[in-house]
């Protein structure tokens, strides 16, 4: 069963117009599902990670309900049929 990754509307220009993505990679870790996403379509790890291959500030990522900022970040656990939802912070006044 693969994992899904939910993108949100400013990340989907980027997936050729995909709400969702499904890796069917074996992946173990949030770092393996983002390379594994990041290979597929390349221009968006340029608005999602740093130069150092951080997660940009900006960027909440979710595995089910869980934000990966207080499960392990990039070493999050990941299980088959995982969802992973991302989730750009909004602000305003």
């Amino acid at each position: 069963m693969p994992v899904t990754i939910h993108l949100p509307g400013a990340l989907r220009e980027f997936a050729d117009g995909r709400a969702s993505v499904e890796i069917t990679d074996p992946v173990t870790t949030l770092a393996d599902v983002l390379a594994a996403l990041w290979r597929l379509y390349p221009a968006i790890r340029d608005r999602m990670a740093t130069e150092q291959g951080q997660v940009r500030e900006h960027i909440n990522i979710f595995i089910g309900d869980e934000l990966t900022r207080y499960t392990g970040g990039l070493m999050s656990a990941v299980t088959t049929g995982s969802e992973i939802t991302i989730l750009p912070a909004v602000s305003g006044g």
